[in-house]
């Protein structure tokens, strides 16, 4: 049974724009790529930046945890890096499971939350977020402070 919520929209993958499904299946396509020898859950993002570039990520392990680094950190922080003064539109979000086929959409873990709200904050601009897993129904969100209330930020600083 799925309980509709105000913050996240379910839909079906048919629902989603064509942009919107090209940048789920970048995000696929870089999961095919993580290092994760460890979990055996290979994730992938995909950042559209306002500029129309679009920056992937994957998971990255390593045996001394937590030295590895999440897909959507990995896809931000080269964003940041490259294209420092460029909003974020949107992140997709996506899983390959290599023991079981990953079956519901996969929501960014509290520390790529944080990330990503550094830089919608930065911004002043929301980020949407489009989570999916291998098959089955896509949620997305319209910002990142929807997935993160009561969030740490610099004004409490």
């Amino acid at each position: 049974m799925h309980i509709q919520t105000e913050i996240k929209t379910y839909l079906d993958r048919t629902q989603l724009s064509v942009k919107d499904a090209d940048l789920l299946n970048i995000a696929h396509e870089a999961a095919y790529n993580a290092y994760a020898p460890y979990s055996h859950f290979k994730v992938g993002s995909a950042i559209l930046l306002k500029n129309g570039h679009i920056i992937s990520g994957n998971n990255q392990e390593n045996a001394v945890y937590p030295s590895g680094l999440c897909a959507e950190r990995v896809a931000l922080f080269y964003a940041a890096s490259q294209f420092p003064e460029t909003p974020i539109a949107k992140i997709a979000i996506t899983a390959i499971g290599t023991e079981k086929e990953v079956m519901q959409p996969v929501p960014p873990c509290g520390s790529c939350r944080q990330a990503l709200l550094e830089y919608e904050i930065k911004f002043g601009e929301p980020i949407e977020i489009i989570m999916a897993g291998e098959k089955g129904e896509v949620y997305v969100v319209k910002s990142v402070s929807e997935l993160l209330p009561l969030s740490f930020s610099r004004e409490l600083l």
